[in-house]
């Protein structure tokens, strides 16, 4: 077992201490931390952190795991990050903690099936681009980037005994997803019951303050909590932010259900996919993504009651989104792009394509053009109207296609230059 284990340094818990008073600084850092967020818990206890932070000087340190499941970050992620950044900003130390570790278990929070484990190739693939893209975020060159195989490895089988010894089942399966299984008689994997435990011993390990996650982690984070007050340590406090509903405006954001802006995505895409959401996710993206203050945002809603078009207060969430994961100039070529588009015209940039065996049916082109994932896709995007060659609607589902090059256009957003042969 390693040597420097908490496990071999678990002491009494401290006992409490007399309560600073709260300046005007830490009211106001407060308030950061409290914006957008779902619960802070305990609110009192977090507030007596920052006053001894401010008081001694010594930053707070904040924890924020995220497993690589899959090899790119979207949106939805960047709910947690912008939070991270903040603290950043007021002085404290962020911990982006890869779990590289807990990545082989398979988080089973909100799942009703055993989640199948990744293999340690699929995770180190994705683990390489997780932080580079978590630095659009925050700053780099003050973050602590940790992989909780670190102290997991080294427990060991009796490392892991005796920290299964310090949670019973009981309360393990008080967790809503793993008491619905259970009830229902869904099969439950041991593996799954350690997930809560491993992700706890981080925060002993790392000497969390406070630790970040979804609504979905507050049963992980409350182990966390509870293992640290069993290890002689101050117990975390736990921030939970609201899971951002993704481009359909009522599904979380995820990539598997392709309601998803990656943060790598391209400027023109990135932009026309903020704009396509809907006029009342706007202000839920506004509360989450944006970086403008409440008394902007209150600004915007008394303007659009007032008359103003909901179009030009999405643009300006676009816009700041866009820039900050490329550049003002690139917003604002972005920008051009979508009013071109919306009055017809074809963006600069669009996939070159070459494809033979003219004269080809539509539905067979717009698959093999990538327009469209099938060629019953392709055929009700005719039956709908939103299929155009050079400008002009494709309204006949037998149409075949002969040799040529030219602009083809489904939807709003796809276009491809083809050259049939």
């Amino acid at each position: 077992m390693n040597p420097t284990s908490p496990l071999d340094n678990a002491q009494p818990g401290r006992a409490g201490t007399a309560s600073l008073p709260l300046s005007n600084t830490v009211r106001e850092a407060l308030a950061i931390v409290k914006r957008g967020a779902e619960e802070l818990l305990i609110e009192a206890e977090f507030a007596q952190k920052l006053a001894q932070s401010e008081k001694t000087g010594q930053p707070l340190r904040i924890k924020l795991g995220l497993d690589p499941t899959a090899p790119d970050l979207h949106l939805g992620h960047t709910v947690v990050l912008n939070k991270m950044r903040q603290l950043q900003d007021l002085g404290h130390t962020v911990i982006f903690l890869i779990g590289d570790f807990t990545s082989m278990i398979g988080d089973p929070s909100g799942r009703n099936i055993t989640r199948p484990p990744l293999t340690r190739e699929q995770i180190e693939e994705n683990a390489k681009t997780y932080f580079a893209q978590a630095s659009l975020v925050l700053d780099p060159a003050r973050t602590e980037i940790r992989y909780n195989s670190e102290w997991c490895d080294p427990l060991g089988a009796r490392g892991m005994i005796q920290l299964s010894a310090r949670y019973t089942v009981a309360r393990i399966l008080e967790r809503e997803d793993f008491t619905k299984r259970f009830k229902a008689g869904t099969p439950i994997s041991v593996h799954e019951l350690l997930y809560p435990l491993m992700q706890g011993y981080d925060s002993v390990a790392l000497k969390s303050d406070l630790e970040i996650g979804g609504t979905d982690q507050k049963f992980n984070l409350l182990v966390g909590r509870e293992l640290q007050k069993d290890y002689g340590q101050p117990p975390q406090c736990i921030l939970t932010m609201p899971l951002l509903e993704g481009l359909d405006g009522v599904e979380k954001m995820s990539k598997s259900k392709n309601n998803y802006i990656g943060i790598t995505e391209p400027a023109n895409t990135m932009f026309a996919k903020v704009m396509s959401i809907s006029d009342v996710a706007m202000w839920r993206w506004y509360d989450l993504l944006s970086f403008r203050s409440l008394a902007e945002i209150a600004q915007f809603k008394a303007e659009i009651d007032s008359g103003r078009n909901p179009r030009d207060i999405k643009v300006l969430l676009a816009q700041e989104i866009v820039e900050r994961f490329h550049s003002r100039k690139a917003a604002e070529d972005a920008l051009a792009d979508f009013d071109n588009r919306a009055r017809g015209g074809i963006p600069d940039e669009i996939p070159e394509i070459s494809l033979s065996g003219a004269p080809l049916g539509i539905g067979q082109l717009l698959k093999q053009a990538n327009l469209c994932a099938s060629t019953s896709e392709a055929l009700r995007m005719v039956e709908q109207g939103g299929v155009r060659i050079d400008g002009a609607v494709v309204s006949d589902k037998g149409l075949k296609v002969e040799g040529g090059s030219f602009v083809v256009q489904v939807g709003k957003r796809k276009f491809a230059r083809v050259t049939l042969s």
